[in-house]
């Protein structure tokens, strides 16, 4: 129920996200979701890829730094206080949220959340407890 995410370390300058988006374009590898955070020197770009290993492969050619991290994906009503009753469940069970980001599928029906836990196998048990769906990273890269 787990999901493999890639960080790349890119330098806050011109060209550094497109090279990335290109050498994925060129070995066939899709991008299923992804979020960019920076400073003022440099970003982390996560990446929820249809195929980690070929990635993986592709970017240790190119000198780039990256990490792979296990992420949870969970399902969500497209609707308002849709996260919150996930946080609210979270909250109530003592889990911490490091960091996350989103995507909808089609707008008005599921939206998917990407978490990043300190506790994944946890927080995975609780929301499952709790009635919530944590998909699968077969399904995701799929999508």
């Amino acid at each position: 129920m787990k999901v493999e995410q890639i960080s790349i370390f890119l330098e806050n300058k011109p060209g550094g996200l497109e090279k990335v988006t290109r050498l994925l374009k060129d070995a066939g590898i899709n991008i299923r979701t992804l979020s960019m955070a920076d400073t003022t020197d440099f970003g982390v770009l996560r990446l929820i890829l249809n195929d980690v290993e070929k990635a993986s492969r592709v970017l240790k050619e190119n000198g780039l730094r990256f990490s792979r991290t296990t992420v949870v994906a969970v399902e969500v009503p497209d609707r308002p206080g849709g996260l919150h009753e996930i946080l609210a469940v979270l909250t109530k069970n003592g889990i911490n949220v490091e960091y996350l980001y989103a995507f909808v599928e089609r707008s008005g029906q599921n939206a998917v959340i990407i978490f990043r836990f300190d506790a994944p196998e946890a927080a995975i048990k609780v929301l499952q407890k709790n009635g919530l769906t944590v998909l699968p990273g077969s399904r995701l890269y799929a999508l």
